[in-house]
């Protein structure tokens, strides 16, 4: 399934720029694999070592936080945009 995901700009490094890129893949986590071999250390920025999604940084399919679905089994159908959105804290 071809997605579109919606980069941040500290991310944007990694893909020349570029604001939103295509991927590939039926669940996030194909998605991101998707990611990393079109735009390489990019994935490495969304998941921790463990494989984990890092705890400051949102994902959303289709608008809905992937936190509260299935996290990296999040299906993502064809043509469905994919936000990545680093958590901003502050006080």
């Amino acid at each position: 399934m071809s997605v579109s995901v919606r980069i941040p700009t500290i991310l944007r490094s990694y893909t020349g720029d570029e604001s939103q890129v295509t991927a590939e893949g039926d669940t996030l986590a194909q998605v991101l694999d998707s990611l990393e071999s079109s735009h390489p250390g990019i994935k490495a920025r969304v998941v921790d070592e463990s494989g984990a999604l890092r705890r400051f940084v949102n994902v959303y399919v289709a608008e809905e936080d992937v936190r509260f679905a299935q996290g990296l089994d999040t299906a993502t159908p064809d043509n469905t945009q994919i936000s990545i959105i680093p958590a901003v804290a502050g006080g």
